[in-house]
C-alpha cells in the first residue's frame, strides 16, 4: 500500500465543502484543515501554540454515535497505512461525561460518514468507535484503561488499532477490520455531547507518522527523521529539527548549547538556541557509525569509524570542537569494536568487541591500547555504559532469551540482572547526576538478538537505584533513537530521534 499525505487535494476539497460544513480554516501545526463537521449549533474554534507545540481545540456538537456526528476536526488528507498518537487532556471539569476528544480517521467530511477513532470520554470509558458504512449505527470495542493520557490510532490496511496509556503505563490495546476507503481524513477530534455547551482540550507530543513500507530493506532504505527533546518526568517533547534522511543518535554537550548526532557517515552539530546545523570535523574518519560518545568532562569525543574494504568498525578519539586527524584506539585486526562509553577519568573505552567468535564487552586502555573482557558469554552483551561514580557498568544481554538490562562491577564481578519484563530492553543510559536510567524497549515479536529500524518502541526510565520502569515517550524508531548518551547536562532531559516517511 503506498503511503502518501495528499494536502493539494485536501485543499481543493476544503474549498467545495466549505458551504456544506461551515467556516473553513486552512494551516494548523501538522494538520492542512480544520473545521466543523455536522454543523453543530456552535462554532468550534482550534489554534496550535507552536512555541510549546500544543493544539487545542474548543467544540460542540450533539454527539459523535447512531448515525451522525458533529464534532470540530483538524485534519489531513491521507492514503495507505499511518500512526497518529497524541497526549491528550480535557480542559476543565466540563459539563456532559459523555463529551468526547481523541483521533479519528472517515472518509468524508460528511456527518453520516463511515469512520474509525482512537475515542477518550469525559467518564472513564475508552473505546475504537466505528461505522461500517454511510449512514449506518456506529459501534465500538472498549479497551480497558482507565483516564488514558496517551493515545494512538494505527492503520495497517483494514485493520485499525487504538492503543492507550496514562503517562507512565505501557499501551493497552485493541482492534477492528473496518473497510474504509484507501484516502481518508485522518486528525484530532472534540464533542461536547452537548449542543449548547463547547468542551476544550489539549493535544500534545502529537506525531503523524508514516511508517516505512513493508518490503524496505534495513541498511539500504531510510526514512526521515525527527530530532526531538523530551522532559523526562513530565513526557512533554518537543521537534527540534525533521530530516528527508536517516539522522541517529543525538549526543548532548556539556555546556548544554548542542546536540551532535550521525548521518550519512558524518557528524553533526545541532546548535539549540539558533536551530542552525553544521559538520563536525572528523577528517578522514567519515564513515562513523550511530556509535559516538562524549567523555564525562565533555572535552573529547570518542567514534565508531568503518575502516577499509572490510568496513570494520574501529575506535577514534578527538576533541569534542573535532579535528582532522582523529587518533585511532583500536586495532581492526581483532575484529569489530562498537563505542558504547568512556570511563570517568577519561583513561579507557568501553566497547562491545567481536572477538573469538563473540560477541562480549570490553575495555580498552587508551594509552597503552591493552583489551580487557569484562564478560565472556556465547550469547549477545552489548550497550555497556560506566555509571557517573565509575562504580558499575549498565549493560544489555541476551543471556536469559530477551533482551535485558543487567549491570555489573567495573572489573566486570558481580554480573545481576536489572529489568524482568517481556520487552526487549535495550541501551542503558544514566543521568549526569546519577540519579535515573532511561533504556529503550523493544516489541517482544522481534528478534532479542537485533535492535531493529521503524519499530514501535518505548523509552522508560528508572530509578538507579532499581525498582518499577516508568514509561515516558511512546514512538515509532528503533535503531538510531537513543543508541548514546544523550542526557541534558541538568539531568532533566534526554534528545532522541523518531522516524516517519516525509511526502511531497
Amino acid at each position: 500500500m503506498i503511503n502518501r499525505i495528499k494536502l493539494s487535494a485536501a485543499l481543493c476539497i476544503g474549498a467545495i465543502t466549505q458551504l456544506a460544513f461551515g467556516a473553513h480554516h486552512e494551516g494548523l501545526g501538522d494538520f492542512a484543515h480544520h473545521h466543523d463537521v455536522g454543523n453543530p449549533d456552535l462554532s468550534g474554534s482550534a489554534s496550535f501554540d507552536s512555541e510549546n507545540q500544543v493544539y487545542t481545540l474548543s467544540g460542540s456538537g450533539i454527539n459523535m454515535w447512531a448515525t451522525s456526528d458533529q464534532f470540530q476536526f483538524a485534519y489531513n488528507q491521507m492514503e495507505g497505512d499511518f500512526i497518529i498518537r497524541a497526549t491528550v487532556e480535557f480542559v476543565g471539569e466540563g459539563v456532559d461525561p459523555h463529551r468526547k476528544i481523541g483521533i479519528m480517521a472517515r472518509n468524508s467530511l460528511d456527518t453520516d460518514s463511515a469512520y474509525a477513532d482512537a475515542c477518550v470520554h469525559g467518564d472513564t470509558l475508552s473505546s475504537l468507535q466505528y461505522r461500517t458504512e454511510k449512514g449506518g449505527e456506529t459501534d465500538q470495542v472498549v479497551l480497558d484503561s482507565y483516564h488514558p493520557t496517551e493515545i494512538e490510532l494505527q492503520r495497517e490496511g483494514d485493520l485499525f488499532t487504538f492503543s492507550a496509556a496514562r503517562f507512565g503505563e505501557t499501551y493497552k490495546s485493541v482492534s477492528k477490520e473496518i473497510d474504509l476507503n484507501d484516502e481518508l481524513y485522518v486528525g484530532l477530534f472534540i464533542c461536547s455531547h452537548n449542543a449548547e455547551v463547547m468542551e476544550t482540550a489539549r493535544f500534545s507530543n502529537v506525531r503523524v507518522v508514516i511508517p516505512a513500507a513493508t518490503d524496505f530493506q534495513p541498511y539500504r532504505d531510510y526514512i526521515g527523521s525527527r530530532l526531538e527533546i523530551m522532559d523526562v518526568h513530565s513526557g512533554h517533547r518537543k521537534v527540534l529539527h525533521n530530516a528527508p534522511n536517516s539522522i541517529q543518535a543525538p549526543n548532548w554537550t556539556i555546556d548544554g548549547k548542542t546536540l551532535i548526532y550521525n548521518s550519512e557517515g558524518k557528524l553533526y552539530n545541532y546548535d539549540l538556541a539558533s536551530g542552525s546545523i553544521s559538520e563536525l570535523n572528523t577528517g578522514f574518519a567519515d564513515q562513523n557509525n550511530n556509535d559516538h560518545v562524549l567523555s564525562f568532562d565533555g572535552s573529547q569525543m570518542a567514534i565508531s569509524h568503518h575502516l577499509g574494504d572490510a568496513r570494520t568498525s574501529t575506535l577514534y578519539t578527538l576533541p569534542v570542537s573535532g579535528s582532522d586527524n582523529p587518533r585511532q584506539i583500536t586495532d581492526p585486526a581483532n575484529g569489530h569494536s562498537f563505542l558504547h562509553g568512556w570511563t570517568p577519568d577519561a583513561k579507557k573505552l568501553i566497547f562491545t568487541g567481536q572477538r573469538n567468535d563473540q560477541w562480549n564487552i570490553w575495555t580498552i586502555d587508551i594509552e597503552t591500547k591493552k583489551e580487557v573482557a569484562l564478560t565472556n558469554n556465547n550469547t549477545l552483551d552489548d550497550g555497556p555504559e560506566y555509571t557517573p561514580d565509575g562504580k558499575y557498568v549498565y549493560f544489555n544481554s541476551v543471556r536469559t532469551g530477551t533482551m535485558q538490562i543487567w549491570r555489573m562491577k567495573a572489573d566486570g564481578s558481580e554480573q545481576e540482572q536489572v529489568t524482568f519484563d517481556a520487552y526487549n530492553d535495550w541501551f542503558p543510559h544514566f543521568s549526569p547526576d546519577g540519579k535515573w536510567m532511561v533504556y529503550i524497549s523493544f516489541p517482544v515479536d522481534i528478534d532479542p538478538n537485533d535492535h531493529p529500524f521503524y519499530k514501535k518502541v518505548y523509552l522508560r526510565l528508572m530509578p538507579a537505584s532499581g525498582g518499577v520502569p516508568k514509561t515516558i515517550a511512546y514512538l515509532y524508531g528503533g535503531q538510531g533513537t537513543i543508541n548514546v548518551p544523550s542526557w541534558s547536562p541538568d539531568s532533566s532531559k534526554i534528545a532522541f530521534v523518531s522516524n516517519t516517511q516525509f511526502l511531497d
